[in-house]
């Protein structure tokens, strides 16, 4: 039990806060201390959020985001290149992306890169998906916007080997982000230029 407090109630919450990434004790403790603090009816509400998580959230049947529905709102926009499918990891890298508006077409998160070290291989990935959907649909291009680090490098070059075949065009974001960097962090101008001055990929690891 935490020090000084007689609440087992206020002693889970803290602990399910504090369970969080980069959330410690200190921090979990002022979160649930501010909640406690607010009208039941925004409890309520902050709660049926946190539940609605859980019970309400899909993830898109073509290109794996989240979404409320099926389809995603972005692989259902018809304003949208479908033609041009920008590669990412994770959901994080697409609200990235958006953030920067200098991308219009599509996305397709693998939900993950090659790390042999942390036993995630290609059937790991949702890199069969991606075959299948640039079979079927009109794609022309394929942006590889992976993080520009060891393992991303070398998820792009299997990507490369994988799909070259399928006479479509390979690009890769341009190295304006440092090596070892995370697109999710990398500042909005930055990224937006990265997208639009995108190059030709000819499987090489940088």
């Amino acid at each position: 039990m935490l020090k000084g407090q007689s609440s087992k109630v206020f002693e889970n919450a803290v602990n399910e806060f504090a369970s969080l990434p980069g959330i410690g004790k200190k921090t979990a403790i002022r979160l649930v201390l501010h909640i406690l603090k607010q009208n039941p009816k925004e409890i309520e509400q902050f709660g049926s959020a946190i539940i609605d998580l859980s019970s309400k959230i899909k993830h898109c049947k073509i290109c794996h985001n989240i979404s409320d529905e099926e389809i995603c709102s972005i692989c259902s926009d018809s304003s949208r290149d479908e033609s041009i499918i920008c590669v990412v990891e994770n959901i994080q890298d697409i609200i990235a992306i958006e953030n920067t508006q200098q991308f219009k077409g599509r996305y397709h998160v693998l939900g993950g890169i090659l790390s042999p070290m942390e036993g995630i291989g290609p059937a790991d990935l949702n890199i069969d998906s991606l075959e299948k959907r640039i079979r079927l649909n009109k794609t022309k291009e394929l942006i590889l916007a992976l993080s520009p680090t060891m393992e991303g490098d070398t998820t792009n070059f299997f990507l490369y080997k994988k799909l070259n075949k399928l006479g479509i065009k390979l690009s890769i974001i341009a190295r304006g982000i440092a090596f070892g960097d995370e697109l999710e962090y990398t500042d909005e101008i930055t990224l937006g230029r990265s997208i639009l001055n995108r190059k030709p990929f000819d499987g090489k690891i940088f």
